[in-house]
């Protein structure tokens, strides 16, 4: 039972609609209604610039770190369940919240920021990895949805190898639930991943660092 009230705590965290509220206040838009129609900080950046954009990305980041590290304190019964994996639902409950929140209708964004703060609180190096893979993507190609997915899928997988070649030790139940958070952002970057495949996704030229540094 209380690890249910941490979860809908959590989710009630990460239903927090930053995108919506900074759409509202800044330009008096709802935020799901232009660009790429999604209330994430990638789609705030796009229609209200590079500041608006940033702002939302700490926020719904810190709503999956909040989530993570300081809702599990919350003194509850929780039958001695071990306290990573409670971190790891709560975390799951906040990206869940983001994505359909309460407050806006269940109109979300994609969870990659949320999911990212989630990660840092229960597994800094894979998530240091994912972030690595992140950067290395669009400073390449300026896709900002192909680095998030790979960034996703890249967690579970080096979870598994660091637990399996180095000292870290990852619960088999931690790499099946960052597995089940990687599909998940896959199924909410479903759209993208059809433009991708069409050659239709949106590149940001800005952000294609690395191209540039090679040409030069």
């Amino acid at each position: 039972m209380g690890i249910a009230v941490l979860a809908v705590i959590s989710y009630l965290t990460g239903s927090f609609p930053t995108a919506v509220i900074v759409g509202r206040w800044m330009r008096s838009i709802d935020i799901r209604e232009h660009g790429s129609c999604n209330a994430g900080a990638t789609n705030t950046w796009r229609v209200l610039g590079w500041r608006a954009g940033v702002s939302v990305l700490v926020v719904d980041f810190g709503k999956g770190v909040l989530a993570t590290l300081v809702v599990p304190l919350i003194p509850m019964a929780v039958g001695g369940v071990a306290p990573q994996m409670i971190a790891m639902i709560c975390g799951l409950a906040a990206v869940f919240g983001h994505v359909f929140p309460i407050y806006a209708g269940f109109r979300g964004g994609k969870g990659i920021a949320t999911g990212a703060g989630m990660l840092v609180g229960i597994a800094p190096i894979p998530t240091g990895i994912a972030l690595c893979i992140f950067l290395l993507l669009i400073s390449v190609f300026g896709k900002v949805s192909l680095g998030s997915v790979a960034a996703a899928v890249s967690v579970p997988v080096s979870m598994g190898v660091l637990d399996a070649w180095t000292r870290l030790s990852y619960h088999p139940m931690l790499i099946g639930l960052a597995s089940v958070l990687s599909c998940f952002v896959l199924y909410t970057h479903r759209g993208n991943l059809r433009r991708l495949v069409r050659g239709e996704e949106r590149t940001f030229e800005r952000l294609r660092i690395w191209r540039r540094l090679f040409r030069n």
